[in-house]
């Protein structure tokens, strides 16, 4: 059922994150934009809801954090520049990743070389990790692993190769860095090895193919596993297998998703199988991998959209859509993806045009719509919050 928006409210003090803010007399405090909506009676009933970092366009330093409060049925845009308000730059340039780890929340600000360090309740800052061309976060036994392509911003065929920075999660210091492939993206870590896919954007048309394995315990890469062209995300499903996808050329190789799982003689994650789907954005929960595709094609000059579910099990495409009520049609650029393990809630972002305010998405398990609200620009990643105890 699509929501019924009521109203707009500013300045109103969110009552799942209340706090009292103070400054100076001459500063200017950006106030939160809020809008009542309803989320309905199948609201998750662990998870406060759900945070929403928008990239912003690069250069402008437009990073937002917005936030969908199912306790109090209310959308939050902006809220970083109203609880922050000494902040002089806000967020930064380039919402890149968030995550929660405990009680303290990480956004990745890709352009401005930080990690953003905040009270994942409150939204106050704590602190940053400075991390030059930073890109994706993952935790693991109190340590934060986070990818990053070192050089500067922009294509450049001789481009240096990645790292990995582990920052101690306590005091937020810098304990460790090994050296990856080309442009390393999205992360993953299992078994006390570190999965790291390397991309190699940056050298297009040479691409890297590989995925880096890091011991994490010794901070080393131990080998490089060959899988495909301009590798981007990775996910871990409950079996032990890793799936990692390939954006491919935008000419004559197409995205695809590949399954990583451990050769039984060697006992080593190899190459299993490779599956003609493409994938921007996928989200695994229990059984099902949901993913959403945008494939730009340098020859047509035009995007193909795409919508699926695969089976993590079998490898089969179960459905070729998880939205059944055809509002698909609405959706100009599918750009974040987040799936509510407890009630089956799927979060579609559109980034629309790129340049301006885009649209956050839910959808049920029957794949219609339950809400849509208006976002920041190009809204990316999103996390849950779970319920203060």
């Amino acid at each position: 059922m699509r929501v019924f928006v009521r109203h707009i409210i500013w300045g109103v003090t969110l009552a799942g994150l209340a706090l009292t803010t103070s400054c100076r007399e001459d500063e200017v405090v950006v106030l939160a934009e809020r809008e009542e909506l309803l989320f309905g009676e199948n609201t998750s009933p662990s998870y406060a809801g759900l945070y929403l970092l928008n990239e912003g366009n690069m250069g402008s330093n437009k990073c937002t954090l917005d936030f969908a409060d199912f306790e109090n049925n209310c959308y939050v845009r902006n809220l970083y520049a109203e609880r922050n308000p000494n902040v002089i730059k806000e967020l930064g340039d380039v919402g890149n990743d968030i995550e929660i780890y405990g009680s303290k929340m990480y956004a990745v600000i890709n352009c401005s070389h930080k990690v953003e360090v905040l009270d994942a309740y409150t939204c106050r800052r704590i602190g940053q990790v400075d991390i030059p061309n930073c890109r994706y976060i993952t935790f693991d036994k109190g340590y934060a692993y986070v990818s990053s392509y070192v050089g500067p911003v922009g294509l450049d065929p001789n481009a240096q190769l990645g790292a990995v920075f582990q920052v101690d999660t306590a005091t937020l210091e810098i304990t460790a860095e090994v050296t990856v492939g080309y442009q390393p993206d999205e992360l993953v870590v299992q078994d006390g090895l570190l999965y790291v896919a390397n991309s190699g954007g940056y050298r297009k048309p040479d691409y890297d193919y590989t995925v880096s394995v890091v011991d994490v315990a010794t901070m080393t890469q131990i080998r490089k596993i060959p899988v495909g062209i301009n590798l981007h995300r990775i996910r871990a499903d409950r079996y032990g297998k890793l799936w990692v996808s390939s954006r491919g050329d935008e000419r004559s190789i197409p995205s695809r998703l590949f399954v990583l799982e451990k050769d039984k003689r060697t006992g080593r994650m190899e190459v299993s199988d490779t599956l003609d789907i493409p994938c921007s954005e996928m989200e695994i929960c229990g059984d099902s991998l949901y993913l959403c595709s945008v494939a730009w094609s340098d020859v047509s000059q035009e995007n193909s959209v795409t919508y699926g579910i695969v089976d993590v099990r079998t490898g089969e495409l179960v459905s070729n859509s998880f939205i059944q009520d055809g509002t698909d049609v609405e959706i100009e650029i599918p750009y974040g993806l987040k799936v509510n393990p407890e009630n089956g809630d799927i979060y579609v972002t559109d980034a629309k045009n790129y340049v301006s305010s885009g649209n956050l998405h839910c959808y049920g398990r029957d794949g219609k719509r339950k809400w849509s609200v208006r976002t920041g620009d190009i809204p990316a990643r999103m996390v849950l919050l779970n319920k203060k105890k």
